[in-house]
């Protein structure tokens, strides 16, 4: 089937380089590339995270008060 696809200039002359350093065409590139987004993601392997523990009692420092952003943020710069 024929369709009419715009792309930008850019694109579509680093797709004709690719193209041609390849030795495949154009239309081959871009039906492998549309493969590919229709295929979806593939899933990876699921990464474990392990998340620190803390024992620690900690708390709000005196003088802090997460209420009020703006003196917060006069705390963290010093002020």
């Amino acid at each position: 089937m024929r369709t009419t696809v715009l792309l930008p200039d850019e694109l579509l002359r680093r797709a004709k380089k690719k193209a041609a350093e390849d030795g495949r065409t154009l239309t081959s590139m871009i039906e492998e590339g549309l493969k590919v987004v229709l295929a979806g993601p593939k899933p990876g392997p699921k990464k474990k995270y392990e998340l620190p523990i803390f024992e620690s009692t900690g708390g709000v420092m005196p003088g802090i008060d997460l209420n009020n952003s703006a003196d917060l943020l006069d705390k963290m710069e010093g002020r």
